[in-house]
């Protein structure tokens, strides 16, 4: 029923997932403001957080929770409101973060990263509507997916190390700050959608 999925062929399954994960979100921006405060090196070992979420949201979406949500639809908005309530949580925890200076900032959390990954949304998209679960090859694309995942990670990283680098001379809180807002917007458009 969910795997209509357009996106057989590997070039135009790579462009799907490289424009959504291309795309800012609430992992981007972890991501960014990972490699802002901390560098690309120290930031590196988010991606493998963000590959297991959303390779374990893809297979729990598929399998669990899109049948569910067909046969219970409010359970799509709990959803929902559930995750926008978890990026506030995050976005609080960033605008009170303490700033340690001298370099020493701390590095956004593996945990944060696998988590918010899990309640991404494009994790539902991806599930639903890019990846083909049920074609042959089905666990190639899985590969294929977390590669470009990684990919599109470092990015972000290196993104987020740039504006730390432009921002030296400025303060790490303003990134942090900068980025609790951004997930705030995140978190009232994934609750009200």
């Amino acid at each position: 029923m969910f795997d209509s999925a357009p996106f057989t062929d590997p070039v135009l399954f790579a462009i799907a997932v490289l424009a959504l994960l291309g795309t800012p979100g609430p992992t981007n921006t972890l991501l960014a403001t990972s490699g802002a405060l901390v560098g690309t090196r120290r930031s590196l070992p988010l991606i493998g957080a963000e590959i297991a979420g959303y390779l374990l949201a893809i297979l729990a979406i598929h399998a669990l929770v899109a049948p569910l949500v067909a046969a219970y639809p409010p359970l799509g908005q709990a959803l929902r409101i559930a995750a926008g309530l978890y990026l506030v949580s995050v976005a609080v925890a960033l605008w009170r973060r303490p700033i340690l200076g001298d370099g020493g900032e701390r590095s956004i959390g593996m945990g944060r990263v696998f988590v918010t990954t899990l309640l991404n949304p494009k994790a539902a998209i991806f599930a639903l509507a890019i990846l083909p679960m049920s074609a042959p090859g089905a666990g190639l694309y899985l590969l294929g997916f977390a590669g470009l995942v990684a990919v599109a990670a470092t990015s972000w990283i290196l993104v987020g190390a740039g504006i730390g680098r432009l921002t030296a001379g400025g303060t790490p809180r303003g990134v942090t700050r900068a980025s609790a807002i951004v997930l705030t917007c995140f978190a009232g458009l994934i609750a009200v959608g």
